[in-house]
């Protein structure tokens, strides 16, 4: 049964709220002012504060800051009187779930505290699989016991309870969100949010306005304000993968808001000031980027503050058997399967690869072996080579873009039906396609 804790000065109101939340299943306690309402949050477990705006000695915006330094992740309603909505708003600015006028509508009281208690149950709920998540990825991505790793290791724990900018440096699939992650999971600042951005996937004109954020009016479609990267990271740490792909007018912007410690809204005219921990990734050398005059290197000294370089897979061979072990455990969970082990000569197979993809390249392998073995012991794998002469195979001429698209998935997706023996939903799972999809490409492609 959720528990409802009432702050109210007026014991009519005190009374009638406990009844109408009693008669609707909700558990609740009511108190007379904030000193009261602090001390019970406290010493129990609340799943919702209402409280009114106006109490002696404490007023109710100080009660919902107090609240939200004991507990930001439980939500408070606050009541207020008509003329003073003002005030209400603000309070929701400040964290506040939502407000309701006095003298208020009990229906309109129990669907605002469903709703209140329905936001944080799910967001308890997404909270629970992110760790689950987090804690199954990071296993995935950081086993190992190579000098290299462990030496990696106990770098992350030293820099993870400062506030010193990281700089994250290692090929594609070798983990560097997973580590970013787990640096910020390993600081103070950990219950504030992780955002990640990638710096390639967003178009340069956009760049400004996803991580500034704007204000209504500052573009054609600007219809409302909306939070920026930073902003939505306050109290926590950016994630700035990729960021050697920033122009160099964006690398200033990006500059000059690490130094000050402060943004501004595209259209905005009054600068914010925020708290946020700066952990940037790049798959190239930024002090080679720096040589050639492609990076700045006023940004790049400002952000290597702490450097960590993450080892390809070649060159951890002695964790491949560990990884392999890993992800045939995930896969059988996945997909039902009860795979044991892989025959010696598919991990000599696998020990002898050189791994261009890293770890995201190895796991992929190891799932999709795992859907297609019948027995207990994986005997064969398929593992991509890729080359030059492969990429320079086929001619240009007189061949669009579409129709090289096009060639190109049908030959994916014919892949993946001889890698299944034929059997189209097994192929289907093999490329992570709904069946559905999958038929409607298969029909578009002409294939039979």
């Amino acid at each position: 049964m959720e528990k409802i804790l009432i702050i109210d000065d007026n014991e009519s109101l005190r009374y009638t709220l406990t009844s109408v939340l009693d008669e609707a299943g909700y558990e609740s306690l009511a108190v007379e002012d904030g000193y009261k309402g602090l001390e019970a949050v406290k010493t129990n477990m609340y799943n919702l504060v209402i409280s009114d705006m106006k109490l002696p000695g404490m007023d109710g915006m100080q009660i919902l800051r107090e609240i939200k330094n004991l507990n930001p992740d439980i939500p408070v309603i606050v009541l207020t009187a008509f003329g003073d909505i003002k005030n209400a708003v603000e309070a929701i600015k400040h964290g506040a779930y939502d407000y309701l006028t006095k003298p208020f509508n009990n229906d309109e009281m129990i669907i605002t505290v469903s709703k209140a208690l329905e936001m944080d149950y799910l967001n308890r709920e997404v909270n629970l699989l992110r760790k689950k998540y987090d804690e199954s990825y990071s296993k995935d991505m950081i086993t190992g016991s190579t000098a290299k790793m462990k030496e990696l290791m106990e770098q992350i724990k030293a820099v993870s309870p400062t506030n010193l900018t990281v700089l994250l440096q290692g090929e594609s699939g070798t983990g560097k969100e997973v580590i970013a992650n787990m640096i910020h999971r390993l600081s103070n600042r950990n219950e504030k949010q992780f955002i990640a951005v990638d710096c390639g996937a967003i178009p340069e004109a956009l760049i400004e306005s996803e991580l500034f954020g704007y204000e209504k009016g500052a573009f054609t479609d600007a219809k409302s304000q909306k939070e920026g990267k930073f902003e939505q990271a306050e109290g926590g740490t950016l994630f700035l993968d990729e960021v050697s792909n920033l122009s160099d007018a964006n690398q200033v912007k990006l500059l000059r808001a690490i130094e000050d410690r402060k943004i501004t809204r595209l259209g905005g005219k009054k600068a914010k000031k925020l708290d946020v921990r700066i952990i940037a990734a790049s798959n190239i050398l930024l002090s080679q980027a720096v040589n050639n005059q492609k990076f700045r290197s006023d940004l790049f000294y400002r952000l290597n503050e702490f450097h960590l370089e993450l080892p390809p897979l070649r060159e951890r061979k002695e964790d491949i058997s560990l990884f392999v072990e890993l992800f045939i455990n995930n896969a059988n969970s996945e997909l039902n399967k009860n795979v044991e082990t892989v025959s010696d000569e598919i991990m000599h197979k696998l020990m002898n690869h050189s791994w261009p993809g890293n770890i995201r390249e190895l796991r992929n392998t190891i799932r999709r072996s795992v859907l297609l073995t019948g027995g207990s012991t994986i005997t064969s794998v398929h593992i991509q080579e890729f080359s030059n002469d492969n990429l320079n195979s086929t001619p240009m001429q007189n061949t669009t873009f579409a129709d090289s698209t096009k060639k190109a998935e049908k030959d994916i997706i014919l892949k993946a039906i001889e890698e299944a023996g034929g059997n189209k939903t097994q192929a289907a799972k093999l490329l992570n396609m709904n069946q559905r999809t999958f038929y409607r490409k298969l029909k578009s492609l002409g294939i039979q």
